[in-house]
């Protein structure tokens, strides 16, 4: 499996598929077109911006400060900025910042991030700003973090911590959020049901319905028998409230990207896994990323920046000096 790299001045700290062209937004738009050639721009942020995620509809993105407080609602288009977002500033320096961007079965597009307290979710219009989970809410202590909204636009996923530090999961119903807000401070979906007794690495939807939950080495010891336990690769349906997989892993996954029915693993280096067997199909020793298995940590390591190709065939991985093309094996639907 080949694998072409792109060569970039600086880091490149965001990668967008538009189309067949690269894009990194935090580094101004500049792109990587079908010849391999890079065409750099003159925009500049004027801030410290280390990470980018975009809309479904590809018309907006989010730049914002991995281990920062601060972030940009911005219109690809022009490009325009439509306002600036923040988080709380406690512990911010120890966790990745919280922010998804996901579309409602109605199709408007929404944002999910924690602009008051570290605890609290809150979903609001992506482009007016108007908040759609007004109300009373309850208490949780959970560092919210990694938020994920499903294809479908019905559930929120989130992959923080709470103290010790430990990893954990959980996944909220967004129509009965916008009903009642107080639902974002329970998991009435997940953590009853699933039995982990393990710190939670990474978690990704598969498809709307399908998640990827990876766990590491660290063990809660609350079950004499857990659901799933340490160096675990579950697949849990949230319609059917309970796993459909649940696989050994030999590594710590870092952050966990789809494709289709199985995952990419990134920390280190490139993994595509099996998420019904944890088997690794194929790795990339040769395109270096950094170790990072948790989104916490005191010593920050920053995220890799990778994207999957909307026809699911080639991975964008930035590395030192450029962006490393994979060509992944071929992959049949199950």
């Amino acid at each position: 499996m080949a694998v072409q790299v792109l060569a970039a001045a600086g880091r490149v700290a965001s990668l967008w598929w538009d189309g067949e062209e690269l894009v990194d937004l935090v580094g101004g738009g500049r792109r990587w077109g079908t010849d391999g050639k890079v065409r750099e721009s003159s925009l500049r942020w004027g801030y410290p911006f280390d990470q980018g995620v975009v809309s479904p509809s590809g018309r907006f993105a989010v730049l914002y400060a991995e281990r920062g407080t601060k972030g940009l609602v911005l219109d690809i288009e022009g490009p325009k900025v439509l306002r600036e977002i923040n988080r709380s500033y406690y512990r911010a320096e120890d966790y990745d910042y919280p922010v998804a961007i996901g579309r409602l079965p109605d199709g408007r597009e929404i944002l999910a991030h924690c602009p008051e307290e570290y605890n609290r979710l809150q979903v609001e219009d992506l482009v007016t700003g108007e908040r759609l989970t007004e109300g009373e809410r309850g208490s949780v202590d959970v560092f919210h973090s990694r938020l994920a909204v499903s294809p479908d636009g019905r559930h929120l996923l989130t992959a923080g911590w709470v103290w010790a530090p430990i990893g954990v999961a959980h996944v909220h119903d967004l129509a009965a959020a916008f009903a009642d807000p107080a639902t974002l401070d329970a998991d009435s979906l997940f953590e009853p049901y699933a039995g982990v007794d393990a710190e939670v690495g990474a978690a990704c939807w598969l498809d709307e319905d399908r998640l990827a939950v990876a766990t590491t080495d660290e063990s809660l010891g609350w079950e004499e028998e857990p659901v799933l336990g340490t160096m675990r690769l579950g697949v849990w349906s949230v319609g059917q409230r309970r796993w459909l997989h649940r696989s050994p892993v030999d590594h710590r996954t870092g952050t966990l990207l789809a494709r289709g029915s199985q995952v990419i693993s990134l920390n280190g280096h490139p993994r595509l896994l099996d998420t019904t067997t944890g088997r690794v199909i194929a790795a990339w020793p040769e395109v270096a990323i950094p170790e990072k298995a948790y989104c916490y940590g005191v010593e920050h390591l920053p995220t890799p920046a990778a994207a999957v190709s909307p026809d699911g065939t080639r991975l964008a991985v930035a590395q030192e000096g450029g962006v490393a093309i994979i060509d992944l094996p071929e992959h049949q639907q199950p």
